[in-house]
Order: structure tokens, then C-alpha cells, then sequence
């Protein structure tokens, strides 16, 4: 079982996940360029390549290992980041999906700690967990990046280890080379504990969002 060729879209009230598109691509390529720094172990192309970028994410779709987005802002209307979903499992039926992962993320800098984040893994985790009933999501991402790492324990994912030299590097002059992934899971038991923490650190922003200027 793969994903269809288009994912489902998914809203709520700070972002709105549409499957990706070359309609996103002149907003990606904005907010790829606003502050790159905390991009050093992750795919994120240059305003340049983004046109390439979403190719190779449709390519993937094509293939039914991967269902491509991009985080709209509803703020501002525009495109400020992508996510995933990537690797369907199926292991009991070949028509029931069991496990899935989410990954393939990256937010402008404008959009990191605005509550995006956390509302993008929310939409996903609930879709995976109550639409397509599997038992666990998959997180991942390089070993060395503690920022990545520590966006993901908050979402209430647990890990599961370090798995050396699990898939390649996207760190700047690794070209060729492997890197050691982070393994991060939420089971189905899990997930209800996971909704709510998501769910109150979204309402958190929402919040904060809407208080005026003073």
C-alpha cells in the first residue's frame, strides 16, 4: 500500500497543509533565504534549486513512498516551510497501513517557535492515527542535530535509539556520506497523551498570536 498521488488536506488554526506543488515554489524560495543557520542538517534548498526541490519531492509522490506538503501560514497566506509523510508500511494486509513516518521538514525562520511546527505535527500525527488507524509514527533525524532532536521530544515522541550510518547526510560538504539518524516513534497508545500536549501548545500560540501590540 502506497500513499495516493495526492494527500488529503489538512487545517487548522495557525497552518494549512496542502499537497506541494510549483505553485509554492516562489513562497519556499523565500523562506528558504530569510536566515539559513539553523538549516545545517537539513535538506533545504537554496532559492535556486527550488524548482528542482519540488521535482524530486514529486518524483518521490509519484512512487507512493511519499506524500509532500507545504505549510501555509494562515496568517500571512503564504508558504513557509514543507513536511511529509514518507515510507508506508503495511505488515499485517497489504491493505491496512500500519506505520508511517513524517519528515522532510523545514519552516522559514520567521515561522520556527510561532506554533507552526507543532500544529503541522498535530494535523499529521491525528490524520495517521484516527483516518488512517496505523500504530506508530516514525520521526528522524540526524543524531547531531540538537535542535531538531529537541523539536521532536516535544511533540511527546519517545526515542528509540541511534541507528549508525542509517541514511545519507544532508550536512553542508558530506556529499556521499552517511549519517547517524535519531529514531523517534509515537505508538497508537501514546497518541491520545501526544494529542492533548500537542493540542495545548497549539491553543499556547493561537493565544499569543492574537494578544495585541502593545
Amino acid at each position: 500500500m502506497g500513499f495516493p498521488s495526492e494527500g488529503p488536506v489538512l487545517e487548522g488554526t495557525l497552518v494549512r497543509l496542502e499537497p506541494l506543488g510549483h505553485r509554492h515554489a516562489a513562497d519556499l524560495a523565500e523562506a528558504a533565504e530569510e536566515h539559513r543557520d539553523s538549516y545545517a542538517f537539513t535538506w533545504v534548498p537554496r532559492a535556486d534549486r527550488v524548482g528542482e526541490y519540488v521535482d524530486a519531492q514529486l518524483a518521490r509522490a509519484g512512487t507512493g513512498m511519499l506524500a509532500p506538503y507545504a505549510q501555509i501560514s494562515l496568517a500571512s497566506g503564504r508558504a513557509v516551510g514543507a513536511t511529509a509523510y514518507w515510507e508506508p508500511r503495511c505488515w499485517r494486509t497489504e491493505d491496512r497501513l500500519d506505520a508511517v513516518e513524517v519528515g522532510f521538514t523545514w519552516l522559514a525562520s520567521s515561522a520556527q517557535g510561532t506554533g507552526v511546527n507543532a500544529e503541522s505535527k498535530f494535523l499529521l500525527f491525528r490524520h495517521a492515527f484516527e483516518v488512517w488507524d496505523v500504530s506508530r509514527v516514525d520521526l528522524k533525524t540526524d543524531a547531531r542535530n540538537t535542535r531538531s532532536r529537541a523539536a521532536i521530544e516535544r511533540t511527546g515522541a519517545r526515542l528509540e535509539g541511534v541507528l549508525r550510518n542509517w541514511s545519507r547526510s544532508w550536512a553542508p560538504g558530506e556529499d556521499g556520506l552517511l549519517r547517524d539518524s535519531a529514531v523517534y516513534s509515537v505508538t497508537a497508545t501514546e497518541w491520545p497523551a501526544c494529542r492533548d500536549r500537542l493540542a495545548a501548545r497549539v491553543r499556547r500560540a493561537a493565544g499569543a498570536a492574537a494578544e495585541p501590540v502593545a
